[in-house]
């Protein structure tokens, strides 16, 4: 009866903030400079002024702000995210098509950090003065104080132009057939440097925090203890040290989420990769409020659903937070 309540508390305490997501981005996005009609017009080369009051009126645009967020609070209750004013197509199908290709990149890059990321960090903690942990280091220090935009661009120069090893853009050849292995294979290899552009930002925050977490816990007293009883270091280092070492890690992985997508955005950009980051940059350029909002919404239910799994995962992880 604790965990179902807990669990219910957790839900609604999530839908609330999407809520709250959901208005202020309704309410800023409205509030940015630029009017979608216009650019419409601009687009097709000019239209008058009857049948840009046609349109706002077709779109909505011409009744006051609240009335506005209250049609459109009531269309997402019912799953209804609205048309795009610009693909005049309907905006969940849009993230539907886009969201695999995000979801590629952005599991590939996280889980690539996160894996490689704490596995340097121990192997830099076992032996904190040595070489290895100041390579560690200074590979770490680089890729965190590198743009991710500079990244992408630097391993489009090096690895696509002067050793033309991957594609520069896409996410699949255009004689691709789009079935069988060999397609697979080929999105694989043009996924490549996106995801490593995306994975080698967060790689050295995971490695340098987990540097810090296993240096921290191997000083504890219970791995004194453990090392007392005569435990070999493998026992005491993956089977008591890291289990509670990789918390931190776990934390700043479920929390910095919504900072992944936001650097998909400028992954997919530069690389000119067909999912929702890409999605959003052109509807911002193009004032398109339907998608916009329908990618934020998106986004923000990603994020408040990695947080609840977070949690989970401290109290699979920690047997004080299970107990309690």
């Amino acid at each position: 009866m604790g965990a179902l309540r807990y669990l219910l508390s957790r839900l609604l305490q999530g839908l609330a903030l999407v809520l709250a997501v959901v208005v202020l981005n309704f309410i800023l996005v409205h509030a940015a400079p630029g009017d979608p009609v216009e650019t419409i017009a601009g687009a097709s080369g000019g239209m008058s002024e009857e049948l840009q009051a046609e349109l706002r009126k077709q779109y909505g645009l011409d009744k006051p702000l609240p009335v506005q967020l209250g049609i459109y609070l009531g269309r997402v209750v019912t799953g209804d995210l609205g048309y795009s004013y610009f693909f005049n197509l309907p905006v969940s199908n849009l993230i539907a098509e886009r969201v695999p290709a995000t979801l590629l990149l952005v599991l590939t890059s996280v889980l690539a950090a996160f894996l490689i990321g704490t596995t340097l960090g121990v192997l830099s903690a076992r032996r904190p003065n040595g070489w290895l942990s100041q390579m560690i280091n200074v590979m770490s220090l680089v890729g965190f104080a590198a743009p991710v935009f500079w990244m992408g661009m630097l391993l489009i120069i090096l690895l696509a132009s002067v050793f033309p090893i991957f594609p520069v853009s896409g996410m699949r050849a255009i004689e691709s057939s789009g079935k069988g292995w060999g397609d697979v294979l080929d999105v694989l290899h043009h996924l490549i440097l996106p995801a490593l552009t995306l994975g080698l930002v967060y790689l050295a925050q995971y490695s340098r925090l987990s540097r810090a977490a296993m240096l921290d816990v191997l000083g504890a007293d219970y791995i004194r203890t453990a090392r007392a009883k005569g435990l070999s270091d493998r026992a005491v280092l993956y089977k008591h040290a890291l289990r509670n070492a990789v918390l931190p890690v776990i934390t700043v992985l479920g929390l910095q989420f919504g900072n992944v997508l936001a650097g998909a955005i400028v992954v997919e950009t530069v690389f000119n990769w067909p999912g929702l980051g890409r999605l959003a940059f052109e509807s911002v350029l193009r004032r398109d409020y339907p998608t916009i909002l329908g990618v934020l919404l998106f986004s923000a239910v990603v994020v408040v659903v990695m947080n609840q799994l977070t949690d989970l995962c401290y109290r699979l992880i920690d047997p004080r937070i299970k107990s309690s």
